[in-house]
Protein backbone atom coordinates (compact mmCIF):
# COMPACT_ATOMS: atom_id res chain seq x y z
CA UNK A 1 0.00 0.00 0.00
CA UNK A 2 1.62 2.96 -1.11
CA UNK A 3 1.32 5.94 1.83
CA UNK A 4 -1.37 8.03 -0.85
CA UNK A 5 -3.64 5.11 0.38
CA UNK A 6 -3.06 4.91 4.00
CA UNK A 7 -6.60 5.15 5.66
CA UNK A 8 -7.02 8.21 8.58
CA UNK A 9 -9.21 10.06 10.82
CA UNK A 10 -10.76 13.19 9.48
CA UNK A 11 -11.42 15.33 12.83
CA UNK A 12 -13.50 18.33 13.63
CA UNK A 13 -12.26 21.46 15.14
CA UNK A 14 -12.34 19.63 18.60
CA UNK A 15 -10.61 16.30 17.88
CA UNK A 16 -13.22 14.25 16.98
CA UNK A 17 -13.71 11.79 14.31
CA UNK A 18 -15.75 12.72 11.51
CA UNK A 19 -14.83 10.32 8.78
CA UNK A 20 -12.19 8.41 6.75
CA UNK A 21 -10.60 8.68 4.24
CA UNK A 22 -7.11 7.89 2.08
CA UNK A 23 -4.34 10.06 2.88
CA UNK A 24 -3.86 11.07 -0.76
CA UNK A 25 -7.40 12.68 -0.40
CA UNK A 26 -7.56 13.80 3.08
CA UNK A 27 -4.25 16.23 1.75
CA UNK A 28 -6.05 17.06 -1.86
CA UNK A 29 -9.36 18.15 -0.10
CA UNK A 30 -7.31 20.42 2.74
CA UNK A 31 -9.06 17.91 5.57
CA UNK A 32 -8.24 18.23 9.08
CA UNK A 33 -6.51 15.04 10.54
CA UNK A 34 -4.31 13.83 13.25
CA UNK A 35 -0.35 13.78 13.56
CA UNK A 36 2.62 13.15 16.11
CA UNK A 37 5.52 14.90 16.45
CA UNK A 38 8.22 13.38 18.45
CA UNK A 39 11.46 15.10 19.95
CA UNK A 40 14.13 12.76 20.05
CA UNK A 41 17.25 12.88 22.03
CA UNK A 42 19.92 11.13 22.47
CA UNK A 43 22.19 10.20 25.86
CA UNK A 44 23.75 13.74 25.46
CA UNK A 45 20.68 15.85 25.16
CA UNK A 46 21.69 16.41 21.77
CA UNK A 47 17.82 16.52 19.52
CA UNK A 48 17.48 14.46 16.36
CA UNK A 49 17.37 16.59 13.22
CA UNK A 50 16.83 15.98 9.76
CA UNK A 51 16.09 16.53 5.85
CA UNK A 52 13.20 14.57 4.96
CA UNK A 53 13.69 12.95 1.12
CA UNK A 54 12.32 14.54 -1.90
CA UNK A 55 9.81 12.12 -2.21
CA UNK A 56 7.85 12.78 0.64
CA UNK A 57 4.09 13.56 0.09
CA UNK A 58 4.36 16.89 2.27
CA UNK A 59 7.31 19.48 2.69
CA UNK A 60 9.59 17.04 0.51
CA UNK A 61 13.45 18.12 1.23
CA UNK A 62 12.45 20.35 4.33
CA UNK A 63 14.77 19.93 7.56
CA UNK A 64 12.34 18.91 10.62
CA UNK A 65 13.82 18.81 14.29
CA UNK A 66 11.00 16.10 15.18
CA UNK A 67 10.18 12.57 13.88
CA UNK A 68 6.32 11.57 13.45
CA UNK A 69 3.69 11.47 10.79
CA UNK A 70 -0.02 11.13 10.36
CA UNK A 71 -2.03 9.06 13.24
CA UNK A 72 -3.56 6.08 11.07
CA UNK A 73 -7.43 5.58 11.02
CA UNK A 74 -8.50 4.12 14.71
CA UNK A 75 -4.76 4.78 15.85
CA UNK A 76 -4.27 6.27 18.92
CA UNK A 77 -1.93 9.43 19.57
CA UNK A 78 0.19 7.70 21.90
CA UNK A 79 0.64 4.54 19.78
CA UNK A 80 1.18 6.47 16.35
CA UNK A 81 4.37 8.39 18.09
CA UNK A 82 6.05 5.08 19.13
CA UNK A 83 5.80 3.83 15.98
CA UNK A 84 6.48 6.47 13.47
CA UNK A 85 9.71 7.03 15.87
CA UNK A 86 11.03 3.77 15.64
CA UNK A 87 9.89 3.47 12.03
CA UNK A 88 12.11 6.98 11.10
CA UNK A 89 15.06 6.35 13.35
CA UNK A 90 14.82 2.43 12.18
CA UNK A 91 15.26 1.60 15.81
CA UNK A 92 12.98 -1.01 17.76
CA UNK A 93 12.11 -1.30 21.50
CA UNK A 94 12.08 2.27 22.18
CA UNK A 95 10.60 3.63 25.47
CA UNK A 96 7.49 4.88 24.89
CA UNK A 97 7.17 8.66 24.21
CA UNK A 98 6.32 11.09 26.71
CA UNK A 99 3.29 13.25 25.56
CA UNK A 100 3.51 17.01 26.25
CA UNK A 101 0.90 18.82 24.72
CA UNK A 102 -1.29 18.66 21.71
CA UNK A 103 -2.26 22.00 19.37
CA UNK A 104 -3.69 22.75 16.64
CA UNK A 105 -1.67 23.48 13.51
CA UNK A 106 -3.80 25.56 10.80
CA UNK A 107 -1.46 27.65 8.18
CA UNK A 108 -4.08 29.70 7.08
CA UNK A 109 -4.05 28.45 3.18
CA UNK A 110 -6.02 24.66 4.05
CA UNK A 111 -3.53 22.95 5.43
CA UNK A 112 -4.71 21.93 9.14
CA UNK A 113 -4.10 18.92 11.81
CA UNK A 114 -4.13 18.30 15.52
CA UNK A 115 -0.78 17.94 16.72
CA UNK A 116 0.30 15.73 19.58
CA UNK A 117 4.13 16.63 20.81
CA UNK A 118 6.18 14.30 22.55
CA UNK A 119 10.08 13.76 23.29
CA UNK A 120 12.14 10.59 23.80
CA UNK A 121 15.31 9.61 24.50
CA UNK A 122 17.35 7.21 22.11
CA UNK A 123 20.26 5.34 23.14
CA UNK A 124 20.08 3.11 20.75
CA UNK A 125 22.00 2.99 17.86
CA UNK A 126 20.16 4.60 14.89
CA UNK A 127 19.84 3.76 11.07
CA UNK A 128 16.79 6.38 9.79
CA UNK A 129 14.35 5.02 6.91
CA UNK A 130 15.80 6.04 3.49
CA UNK A 131 12.55 6.55 2.04
CA UNK A 132 12.01 9.58 5.18
CA UNK A 133 15.28 10.37 5.64
CA UNK A 134 17.60 12.30 3.45
CA UNK A 135 20.33 13.45 6.17
CA UNK A 136 20.39 13.23 9.43
CA UNK A 137 22.30 14.11 12.37
CA UNK A 138 22.30 14.64 16.52
CA UNK A 139 22.72 18.61 16.76
CA UNK A 140 23.47 20.10 20.66
CA UNK A 141 20.24 22.64 21.13
CA UNK A 142 22.46 26.01 20.42
CA UNK A 143 23.46 24.85 17.23
CA UNK A 144 19.96 24.08 15.99
CA UNK A 145 18.91 27.28 17.29
CA UNK A 146 22.19 28.35 15.27
CA UNK A 147 20.32 26.87 12.23
CA UNK A 148 16.86 27.88 12.33
CA UNK A 149 17.22 30.93 10.11
CA UNK A 150 19.71 29.07 7.85
CA UNK A 151 17.67 26.36 6.97
CA UNK A 152 14.10 25.40 5.09
CA UNK A 153 12.06 24.16 7.86
CA UNK A 154 8.62 21.79 7.42
CA UNK A 155 6.39 24.81 8.55
CA UNK A 156 4.49 22.82 11.42
CA UNK A 157 7.61 21.10 12.47
CA UNK A 158 8.86 24.82 13.44
CA UNK A 159 5.46 26.03 14.69
CA UNK A 160 5.53 22.56 17.05
CA UNK A 161 9.56 23.96 18.42
CA UNK A 162 8.22 27.51 19.26
CA UNK A 163 5.53 25.65 21.14
CA UNK A 164 7.78 23.34 22.97
CA UNK A 165 10.40 25.89 23.65
CA UNK A 166 7.69 27.92 24.88
CA UNK A 167 6.16 25.39 27.10
CA UNK A 168 9.41 23.74 28.64
CA UNK A 169 10.76 25.88 32.11
CA UNK A 170 14.05 27.40 31.36
CA UNK A 171 16.87 27.74 33.76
Amino acid sequence: MSAADEILDIVDENDRVIGRLPRGEVYAKGLRHRCVFVQARDARGRVFVHRRTATKLVFPSLYDMFVGGVVGAGESYDDAALREAEEELGVSGLPRPRHLFTFLYDDGAGRSWWSAVYEVRCDLPIRPQAEEVAWHAFLPEDELLRRLPEWEWVPDGLAAYERLRAHRPTG
